[in-house]
């Protein structure tokens, strides 16, 4: 049986079955069964989750029951095998076909016929299959197209033109580029790109973030660089965050919800390790991970503590020269990264997401010394989760007033979607030395 493909199975199914997070499930399995092309294996993984509503709805056609009466290893089988046949060129139609039902005979047996029926079906029928009709119902035609569901499909098209939201969903399935955010505390950055070059990798300057630099090559994480503590993969949407918060050398921060460290050793790195750092989160398993990547790059001003970020720690109000409240979200800015996320059904948790970012901010604003900052971010496209949170805030808290908004959009910036929205506490006694 081929590495690559039953790599790219045993992804799939950890994705679909225990709901894991596509970029970890597959940098697990890559560990384990040590596939000989890693690309090819993420161009398939990533493939059939960006398409997979698209795969599914042919599959319906071709399916004398549809995909509902296919157990979840069968319908993983036949999607990979759809996707290699419809989408990858370089894949002979024979070894889509022979791989798809290698791999039946192996994890579903008693269906290495039907996956060999479907597959050689679709060859002849592919030119035939049609998406739904346009006219008749564009968030169906968006939503198989481009294959997201249906209620984000509805939400973007009330917030945004017919021709920006198209653009916005077909942004979404492109692949994303790899970035990675230089360390100063290790290296310089033209020296860092000269030793990238120099193993193997192109390597230029982001556009956004003068920490930023764009890479392309395999294996960059099994590096000496990343292993030494030289540079952390990050989006330069995200990079943007710790830029804005504009940390001072020697000034108290707090991040409110920090795992899994991200933007908090990107702050460190911008304070030079000096002054505080408090990240906080709530679960003091995923805080093991900021504090790892803090120890890998040399961190020693980040003190991790378990907060319910909700709550008020009363210990700490009015100490913090900055706040950096990065507020739990739905994600559809990230969906380059985890396609899975455009699946997701709207329940009773999303719909309370707001009030929770809400009470979030409130409590994490109690922290700001006056003339402080705050700054909220999100890593999703929602309005709902966004803008009306922070007008919201503003409404309830006039002590605070906004100095800049910042929204990413990955069909317009190339960026993931990211939403920054910096806050100011006001200061009385420079109010009164003013009027003096």
């Amino acid at each position: 049986m081929d590495a690559n493909r039953k790599t790219a199975f045993l992804t799939l199914m950890d994705v679909e079955a225990k709901k894991a997070y596509s970029n970890l499930a597959l940098n697990h399995q890559i560990i384990i069964n040590r596939p000989g092309s890693q690309s090819f294996v993420r161009q398939l993984v990533y493939g059939v989750l960006e398409n997979k509503l698209t795969i599914d709805y042919y599959l319906d056609i071709l399916l004398k029951d549809g995909v509902e009466s296919l157990k979840t290893s069968e319908l993983t089988i036949l999607r990979m095998g759809i996707y290699q046949l419809g989408y990858m060129d370089s894949v002979p139609e024979y070894a889509a076909v022979n791989e798809s039902v290698s791999l039946a005979k192996k994890y579903c047996r008693s269906k290495a016929g039907l996956v060999n029926g479907i597959l050689r079906e679709y060859i002849n029928k592919k030119i035939q299959l049609r998406l739904p009709d346009r006219s008749e119902d564009l968030v169906k035609y968006f939503s198989i197209k481009y294959s997201y569901a249906p209620w984000i499909v509805e939400m973007w098209l009330s917030h945004y033109s017919e021709d920006f939201v198209e653009a916005l969903l077909a942004a979404g399935n492109e692949k994303a580029p790899m970035t990675i955010r230089l360390n100063w505390l290790r290296v310089m950055k033209q020296d860092l790109i000269k030793k990238l070059r120099a193993n193997g990798y192109e390597a230029e300057e982001g556009s956004l973030c003068q920490n930023a630099i764009n890479v392309k090559g395999e294996k960059l994480l099994e590096s000496d660089m990343y292993r030494l503590g030289m540079f952390t993969p990050q989006d330069e949407s995200s990079m943007l965050v710790a830029e804005k918060l504009d940390p001072k050398h020697g000034e108290l921060i707090m991040d409110v919800c920090a795992a899994p460290g991200g933007k908090t050793t990107a702050i460190a790195e911008r304070m030079n390790n000096t002054g505080k750092i408090i990240a906080s989160d709530i679960y003091r398993r995923k805080l093991d991970l900021v504090d790892k990547e803090a120890k890998r790059l040399g961190i020693t001003n980040i003190v991790t503590r378990s907060w319910d970020a909700t709550r008020v720690d009363s210990s700490m109000v009015e100490k913090a020269d900055r706040v950096l409240v990065d507020a739990p979200c739905t994600g559809l800015g990230v969906v380059r990264r985890k396609p899975e996320i455009k699946y997701k059904e709207r329940n009773m948790e999303m719909e309370l997401l707001p009030k929770k970012q809400l009470a979030i901010l409130s409590a994490s604003s109690s922290y700001v010394k006056p003339g402080g900052r705050l700054l909220y971010s999100t890593c999703t496209v929602n309005p709902e989760e966004n803008e009306r949170v922070v007008e919201q805030f503003l409404k309830k808290n006039p002590s605070f007033e906004r100095v800049e908004r910042t929204l990413l959009l990955p069909n317009v910036n190339g960026t993931d979607g990211f939403f920054i929205c910096v806050m100011k506490k006001e200061d009385l006694m420079e109010q009164i030395e003013g009027i003096r």
